[in-house]
């Protein structure tokens, strides 16, 4: 028989020698070995067998994070069935989509919502629904309890189902995203090199993750967690970001991946320092974009630069910062080369490469590339070019000035290009400059509908520290900096920006709170709770 492909195999081979060390200690000091965490699985595993589910079956799982969480999702794994993660936002209306659609045979929520989710996943036709609670409680680990630890990982190829991953929906109905055993375990061996987990075992040294994302998300789960299963390494784990926890654990820790918010959060704490990051070799941020001004700020603060990188839910991690400096410096603005392994290339609109510094599509292709589309295979053609290559929805760039041309820059996404007056208008470039004010803390640039441009560039803005901020002076400062059509032709100043769980800024949102700007007043801004400032001409 073959090797085994499937992604626990992969991560059982790798365990360390001693199976007694920590694997994971949690926020209340609670310790699991290496042995724990496969005894646990292989209950749940075999509980799972007991249910007589067919091979390729889908495990819906809706639970705050826990270890017993991540020993369910390796428990899947191992008898061959398909995670399926839901963040814990979703609410009634969305869950009754996803289950539906993923059609579960089995789903797991937390004991409060029990009686929320059942109906809904008994009219998706799911015959098992059982609980999982942060502290070891609910229905699951009582019923796997009873069953033997010891049992075989089932064997599976490469290219079979290992989970299915649902996209945001910002541009209209979620998408399951389809990864394999082989998309998930190339990726993580990747970065096992790549981000010098090997090279730290090589030297003796066992890494130590502080994890403060959560398990519903390629991030969090594919990337955090993997990193540490397949490295040998501790985890940390916390249910969430809290400054406190973060700032007491981090001098245990050597490695921290997060959001970029983790990092402003730290920077706003004045007692953050280097001593904080003594035992630290990597601090990595990904999920949005990370500001040059947040990269510089965290450098001078703590001595070390902050690893960019850039992944999506169809593709696990396609392009990172150099760990090493062999590699290549880390380069603030960019999300650096492709990993080894992974094709990336900027075309045009005829799928033509473009020249170095050339702004345009982002396609991509590798064994970490996903399959497509669960059920559905209109949509998933319409992903990729015809000669395979996966249309990512971003937007960027090769090279620059002072940048090499193997690093990649991102310039947002195409739905959230702007076409203003003929003319593309790209919204990272004008939030660069805006940021970059004085009194600004953050902004976003999006489009919305105009009866002359047909779509107008608008501008929401968050000031610094409750500084006042006033639209026209901001519009000025722009003008004469980039081209006219560039210049926001009306600008909003708010508290806050729309964020998703994993800190990306909702520009959906926004889009659909600013839609009917242009229908009445033509005004340039307006500051919270006054009167809309004149019109520039």
């Amino acid at each position: 028989m073959s090797s085994n492909a499937n992604v626990y195999a992969a991560i059982e081979r790798r365990y360390p020698k001693d199976l007694d060390s920590v694997c994971i200690e949690t926020l209340d000091g609670l310790t699991y070995s290496w042995r724990d965490l496969h005894r646990a699985s292989g209950c749940i595993a075999n509980w799972l067998d007991s249910l007589k589910l067919k091979r390729g079956d889908r495990v819906a799982v809706q639970v705050e994070k826990s270890p017993e969480c991540l020993m369910l999702y390796l428990a899947t794994l191992r008898t061959g069935l398909v995670y399926v993660p839901l963040n814990t936002a979703y609410q009634r209306a969305e869950l009754d989509y996803f289950l539906r659609d993923a059609e579960p045979a089995v789903v797991v929520c937390t004991p409060p919502r029990l009686a929320e989710i059942e109906p809904i996943a008994r009219s998706a036709r799911c015959a098992n629904v059982v609980t999982l609670g942060e502290q070891r409680d609910g229905t699951l680990l009582a019923a796997a309890a009873a069953f033997p630890a010891d049992r075989d990982t089932v064997q599976r190829a490469a290219d079979d189902l290992a989970a299915i991953l649902y996209t945001s929906g910002t541009t209209g109905r979620s998408k399951g995203a389809m990864l394999s055993h082989r998309n998930l375990t190339s990726n993580a061996l990747t970065l096992d090199q790549f981000w010098g987990f090997e090279a730290a075992r090589a030297a003796g040294k066992r890494d130590v993750l502080l994890h403060a994302l959560p398990l519903f998300h390629v991030h969090g789960l594919f990337v955090a967690s993997h990193a540490a299963l397949f490295g040998g390494a501790k985890m940390l784990m916390l249910p969430r970001f809290d400054l406190a926890q973060v700032l007491e654990r981090l001098p245990r820790s050597t490695v921290m991946m997060g959001v970029p918010t983790f990092y402003t959060r730290l920077l706003g704490e004045p007692a953050f320092n280097r001593k904080h990051c003594r035992s630290m070799r990597l601090f990595i941020a990904g999920s949005a974009p990370l500001l040059a001004e947040t990269h510089q700020q965290f450098e001078q603060r703590t001595g070390h630069r902050i690893l960019e990188r850039y992944g999506m839910s169809e593709t696990v991690m396609l392009v990172s910062n150099p760990y090493f400096e062999s590699d290549g410096p880390r380069l603030a603005g960019t999300v650096g080369v492709p990993l080894p392994g992974v094709g990336v290339r900027v075309v045009d609109d005829d799928d033509t490469r473009c020249t170095v510094g050339e702004i345009g599509a982002v396609q991509v292709n590798g064994p970490n590339v996903f399959a497509g589309y669960w059920c559905m295979p209109d949509k998933t053609k319409d992903e990729f070019s015809a000669d395979g290559w996966f249309r990512t929805g971003d937007i960027g760039y090769f090279g620059g000035r002072d940048v090499p041309a193997r690093y990649l820059t991102l310039v947002g996404r195409s739905k959230d290009l702007i076409i203003s007056g003929g003319y593309n208008v790209y919204p990272k470039e004008i939030e660069g400059y805006i940021d970059d004010m004085p009194d600004v803390d953050e902004s976003a640039v999006i489009g919305v509908p105009h009866p002359d441009f047909g779509e107008a560039v608008v501008a929401i803005v968050v000031g610094n520290n409750g500084a006042v901020l006033e639209p026209t002076a901001l519009v000025d400062a722009l003008k004469g900096r980039i081209a006219n059509y560039k210049v926001p032709k009306r600008v909003f100043i708010v508290e806050q920006l729309p964020r998703n769980t994993m800190g990306k800024v909702q520009k959906n949102v926004l889009r659909e709170r600013y839609a009917g700007t242009f229908r009445s007043s033509p005004a340039v801004g307006v500051r919270p709770s006054s009167a809309p400032a004149a019109a520039p001409k």
